[in-house]
């Protein structure tokens, strides 16, 4: 069979429909109509003689043929967005759009100040910055970069560790003064909690190779990382909470630390990807950037934790 322009137009449609999940979709992500997305898909099945795809009025599934032929399509259309990409490297001053989603705590006190210098560093880069606590799917909203506090385990995406979060535990005063402080991770039990819906329910400390594991509960649950720590201030029980967060309100006598001679796990911060992104000039800087703005930070800080006395 002797392979025409058309065609590889028709795969890279193909391919875009598998990723974004419909044909509406593919059609909006990639600029065309859908009646001309549908066109490709029934052109090219027409031309190898197979069906690809079973399509219904609300969703579509691969048939085996199709399974097999998208990872072909994938690899061409990654590598025309690869080539592409190398040609804007050679250009002297990056340029153009980075669309990006990260959670709203740690984007409002961590991301987007290193948004804002790094702005200014290059200006023809133009930001789109969404602030969520939900898992945006990356492909169908087309974003350059989300920030993570896990690697995703789908491996159509790439992650690279942007920094290292530590952790410590928390309440209020006035939370410690009617429930007493815990001493040991034994005692945690017996407390509330602010439950934080993103990660687990379960807390693990450590100390002299000891591993303690703690299940929290409480009255009061959220999605949002600004909100658990208003809870905690609040006086509503304990909560494990980023040292960056905790720092300035320990500091203010809004919070306090318990079990400081414990070791809690610290939280990798990712910055997600789609495939074949890495090699776009204005992601590589911002991923550079933000790796050596988080050194920089966490340098000056010096884990503020360890100077705490109770």
């Amino acid at each position: 069979m002797n392979l025409y322009f058309e065609q590889l137009k028709s795969m890279v449609v193909f391919a875009q429909i598998v990723e974004q999940g419909n044909l509406t979709a593919a059609a909006k992500h990639i600029g065309l109509s859908r009646a001309v997305v549908s066109y490709h898909i029934k052109k090219l099945e027409s031309e190898l003689g197979v069906k690809l795809l079973n399509r219904t009025t609300r969703s579509i599934a691969l048939t085996e043929a199709g399974a097999e032929y998208y990872q072909s399509c994938r690899v061409i259309a990654e590598r025309a967005i690869t080539a592409n990409q190398q040609i804007e490297n050679i250009k002297n001053e990056p340029e153009g759009l980075l669309k990006i989603t990260c959670p709203v705590n740690v984007g409002l006190q961590m991301v987007v100040p290193a948004l804002n210098h790094f702005r200014s560093l290059y200006p023809k880069i133009d930001l789109d910055v969404m602030l969520t606590d939900e898992v945006v799917n990356i492909m169908q909203e087309g974003i350059d970069l989300a920030i993570r506090g896990a690697p995703l385990p789908d491996s159509g995406l790439q992650a690279s560790q942007l920094s290292t979060l530590a952790t410590c535990l928390c309440g209020a005063p006035d939370y410690f003064k009617k429930r007493g402080r815990p001493a040991t991770p034994a005692d945690l039990e017996k407390h509330e909690w602010v439950v934080y819906q993103m990660t687990s329910p379960a807390i693990e400390l450590t100390k002299g190779g000891h591993v303690y594991s703690v299940l929290v509960k409480g009255g009061i649950s959220t999605n949002n990382a600004a909100a658990r720590t208003a809870f905690l201030e609040g006086g509503h029980g304990l909560g494990r909470i980023p040292v960056y967060d905790a720092w300035p309100k320990i500091q203010a006598g809004t919070l306090e630390s318990v079990l400081d001679d414990y070791k809690l796990k610290d939280i990798n911060i990712y910055g997600v990807f789609p495939p074949g992104s890495a090699a776009s000039k204005k992601l590589r800087l911002l991923l550079d950037y933000l790796k050596e703005y988080f050194i920089k930070i966490d340098r000056q800080k010096q884990h503020p934790m360890s100077n705490i006395r109770r």
